[in-house]
């Protein structure tokens, strides 16, 4: 171990953090990855409970994603009343979709704060807006204090997706990174509930939905004070030339026995990436456009399969439906959740290309099944089990693959120096196409109506099954360095 350090100290000392390879660096890096081949032996897999608490503080930042998904969903209709925007389709959209076009914003900036000030700071920025923007909504007597309450809001969900993805690929063991991956949805999915849970007496206390935004400031308070005892970013404080502090936070993380192929790992992966910054050029049309390619797509057809208009909007389609939307919303949420926790199951077992194949194509015939339902065919109790069994079966197949695979995925092909950007930039896709989607899901659903609504939906599902099955490669069990290689691998 002391060799290591004493090799990792003297290229720090030659401004390893400028990334200009010399001879007697790349020497360093060889007699680095020597020192650290130990005696070749297999000491298996580091524990799971070392790197458990730091994610499990960093899923706080998906519970808020979830519970700002569905903050509005019961309470819109007594938004609307009390700050008399009542039966205006465009205002409440837009009490949605501020909140997405505040994400947009946040996502583009996400890359630059990790990488300028590190994960644990971004998890910490990320909740400052939540809270401001959560006290603006819960106190505001206005539309335009709603809507700017919402944009604050929605810029801290812009920085928070990229970051959990980035962080949590970051510090997990091999072995255990998709169901830590995938775990972060069911914390979505906890979020997305709670919401669903809070806003019930909404519908008889006028001004409960100020309740419900106020529930919201506590985890975002939660996460920005607890995040301060977590472990920092193992590979970002070896990009800043801290290497003996990465040494120290992989104790931390996976325990003194795997320290040495950790740091290894780190070695080879800087080796490949010297003499290069993240450039936009490079993400956008050079060797790693492909990446962007393959994550921007995913996402983009994530939001065209039309599953968040199902978080904003499920009340006012139940209620078309003659269900009562609490009771439904409730049911959307626990599918949602098992989803989520099949997926934590078998993220490591079956792998995110399978896992994403299937939660696509589940998607796709359970809309097919709600198209059927608003037929002349259908009777009116054919209607209602079509119409709530096709939506509860497409939130479930969603949870399952579609819902935590894109980001977990993206995170995992992006090589090291680049990981942060692309996740900003392909992110930054998800927000405007979501943002389109929660304007103008009700106004298309006015004019368009069901039947073909829900049919455009389905070719987006089927789209994204013939897109999978030709670009997507699997991840399951590999190092991140051995990913990167496959992908080159499939350049080619």
């Amino acid at each position: 171990m002391d060799s290591v350090r004493r090799t990792y100290t003297i290229m720090r000392g030659r401004n390893i953090d400028k990334r200009v390879p010399s001879k007697e660096s790349l020497f360093s890096l060889d007699k680095a990855e020597s020192a650290v081949r130990g005696t070749g032996k297999d000491i298996g897999n580091p524990s799971w409970k070392r790197s458990l608490p730091h994610v499990f503080v960093a899923s706080l930042t998906s519970l808020l994603f979830g519970y700002h998904l569905g903050v509005v969903n019961e309470t819109l209709e007594s938004i609307s009343i009390d700050l008399g925007f009542s039966g205006n389709t465009i205002a409440e959209g837009l009490v949605v979709s501020t909140c997405l076009g505040g994400a947009f914003i946040g996502s583009l900036f996400s890359g630059l704060v990790a990488d300028g000030v590190g994960r644990r700071r971004a998890f910490q920025l990320s909740a400052l807006p939540m809270i401001i923007g959560a006290s603006v909504s819960a106190t505001t007597e206005s539309l335009e204090g709603m809507l700017l309450g919402r944009f604050f809001v929605g810029i801290g969900m812009g920085i928070g997706p990229s970051i959990t993805a980035l962080y949590v690929t970051e510090v997990s063991p091999a072995y255990v990174r998709g169901t830590y991956g995938s775990s972060t949805q069911i914390a979505t999915c906890i979020g997305l509930l709670g919401s669903l849970f809070a806003g019930i007496p909404a519908k008889d206390n006028l001004g409960w939905w100020r309740i419900c935004f106020w529930i919201s400031t506590v985890p975002a308070v939660v996460l920005a004070v607890f995040m301060e005892l977590c472990a920092e970013s193992p590979q970002w404080l070896f990009k800043r030339g801290r290497a003996a502090e990465a040494e120290v936070v992989f104790e931390k993380l996976l325990g003194g026995a795997y320290v040495k192929a950790a740091m290894a790992e780190l070695v080879k992966s800087d080796r490949g990436d010297d003499g290069d910054s993240a450039k936009l050029s490079e993400l956008l049309f050079g060797r790693s456009f492909r990446v962007v390619f393959i994550g921007s797509t995913l996402f983009a057809l994530q939001q065209l399969s039309g599953i968040n208009a199902v978080f904003y909007f499920s009340s006012t389609v139940f209620k078309k439906a003659g269900v009562p939307s609490a009771f439904a919303n409730i049911c959307v949420g626990v599918c949602n959740l098992l989803g989520s926790t099949v997926a934590v199951i078998l993220m490591d077992k079956l792998g995110r290309k399978v896992l994403l194949i299937g939660s696509f194509a589940g998607m796709a015939v359970s809309l097919g099944l709600q198209a059927m339902a608003h037929t002349s065919f259908s009777s009116h109790f054919g209607t209602l089990f079509l119409s709530v069994g096709g939506m509860l079966l497409f939130v479930l197949s969603f949870a399952t693959g579609a819902g935590p695979v894109p980001s977990l995925l993206l995170s995992e092909i992006c090589p090291g120096r680049l990981r942060a950007t692309a996740l900003a930039i392909c992110l930054a896709v998800h927000w405007v196409i979501n943002f389109f989607v929660g304007l103008l899901f009700l106004r298309m659903l006015e004019q368009l109506g069901s039947v073909l609504l829900n049919a455009i939906f389905g070719f987006f599902c089927v789209v994204a099954v013939i897109f999978v099955q030709k670009n997507v490669i699997e991840t399951k069990g590999k190092s991140l360095q051995e990913i990167e290689i496959s992908l080159l691998s499939a350049n080619q």
